[in-house]
Protein backbone atom coordinates (compact mmCIF):
# COMPACT_ATOMS: atom_id res chain seq x y z
CA UNK A 1 0.00 0.00 0.00
CA UNK A 2 1.21 3.34 -0.68
CA UNK A 3 1.11 6.57 1.83
CA UNK A 4 0.27 10.02 1.96
CA UNK A 5 1.47 12.05 4.54
CA UNK A 6 -0.63 15.11 4.99
CA UNK A 7 1.15 17.99 6.53
CA UNK A 8 -0.22 21.15 7.55
CA UNK A 9 1.09 24.18 5.37
CA UNK A 10 0.51 26.91 7.90
CA UNK A 11 1.08 27.38 11.79
CA UNK A 12 -1.75 27.43 13.82
CA UNK A 13 -4.24 25.67 16.67
CA UNK A 14 -6.57 22.82 15.65
CA UNK A 15 -9.96 23.52 16.60
CA UNK A 16 -11.91 20.45 15.30
CA UNK A 17 -10.88 16.97 14.25
CA UNK A 18 -13.22 14.81 12.41
CA UNK A 19 -11.62 11.67 11.69
CA UNK A 20 -9.67 9.06 13.51
CA UNK A 21 -7.17 6.03 12.87
CA UNK A 22 -8.97 3.50 10.82
CA UNK A 23 -11.38 5.51 9.22
CA UNK A 24 -12.22 5.68 5.63
CA UNK A 25 -11.72 8.78 3.86
CA UNK A 26 -12.77 10.11 0.07
CA UNK A 27 -10.55 12.81 -1.97
CA UNK A 28 -11.63 16.41 -0.52
CA UNK A 29 -13.09 15.47 3.05
CA UNK A 30 -12.46 17.60 5.85
CA UNK A 31 -9.58 15.97 8.11
CA UNK A 32 -9.74 18.72 11.00
CA UNK A 33 -10.07 22.67 10.88
CA UNK A 34 -6.45 24.42 12.03
CA UNK A 35 -7.41 28.18 13.11
CA UNK A 36 -5.12 30.88 11.95
CA UNK A 37 -4.81 34.34 12.08
CA UNK A 38 -8.43 34.48 13.31
CA UNK A 39 -9.62 32.13 10.04
CA UNK A 40 -10.46 28.61 10.32
CA UNK A 41 -8.94 26.29 7.10
CA UNK A 42 -10.02 23.46 6.81
CA UNK A 43 -7.35 20.83 5.95
CA UNK A 44 -8.59 18.26 3.38
CA UNK A 45 -7.95 14.76 2.19
CA UNK A 46 -5.87 14.77 -0.86
CA UNK A 47 -6.26 11.38 -1.54
CA UNK A 48 -9.27 8.78 -0.55
CA UNK A 49 -7.99 5.42 1.51
CA UNK A 50 -7.72 5.15 5.13
CA UNK A 51 -6.29 7.38 7.86
CA UNK A 52 -3.25 4.63 9.08
CA UNK A 53 -2.15 7.36 11.54
CA UNK A 54 -3.67 10.78 13.11
CA UNK A 55 -2.13 12.01 16.23
CA UNK A 56 -3.68 15.58 16.43
CA UNK A 57 -6.21 17.18 19.36
CA UNK A 58 -8.23 19.86 19.75
CA UNK A 59 -6.50 22.85 21.12
CA UNK A 60 -3.28 22.04 19.98
CA UNK A 61 -0.68 24.39 18.39
CA UNK A 62 0.98 22.90 15.03
CA UNK A 63 3.76 24.53 13.17
CA UNK A 64 3.82 24.44 9.00
CA UNK A 65 4.76 21.02 8.18
CA UNK A 66 3.68 19.09 10.87
CA UNK A 67 2.04 15.87 10.14
CA UNK A 68 -1.57 15.96 10.33
CA UNK A 69 -2.29 12.93 9.34
CA UNK A 70 -0.92 9.47 7.02
CA UNK A 71 -3.82 8.01 4.67
CA UNK A 72 -3.04 4.28 2.65
CA UNK A 73 -3.98 4.11 -0.13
Amino acid sequence: MAEERVEFPITGKITTVNVKAGDAVQEGDVLCFLESMKMENPILAPVGGNIASIDISSGQVVEAGDIAAVIEY
